[in-house]
């Protein structure tokens, strides 16, 4: 693949989650998070498949959606059994 199609691929997913997702820090249900999560990993492998390329940042900002949800999990779990 060139590296015109790499940027486009690229500029097509920032796009896509720019439109479509909240960033993760500013979601505040963990409902929300699960499903961010659940269609971002559908679009990395969709990327997978189709181009056999996923972005670096698309692992990353997948990372940060399963830090914040672990945080309110933890929390969710100390106020229970406190």
């Amino acid at each position: 693949m060139s590296q015109f199609e790499l940027t486009q691929i690229e500029s097509d997913l920032k796009k896509f989650t720019e439109r479509n997702f909240e960033s993760p820090r500013k979601c505040r249900n963990p409902d929300q998070i699960r499903f961010y999560v659940s269609e971002l990993c559908s679009k990395i492998e969709e990327y997978q498949n189709r181009f056999n390329y996923v972005p670096n940042w698309a692992y990353s900002l997948l990372a940060q959606y399963n830090q914040v949800q672990n945080e309110m999990v933890y929390v969710d779990f100390v106020k229970t059994y406190k």
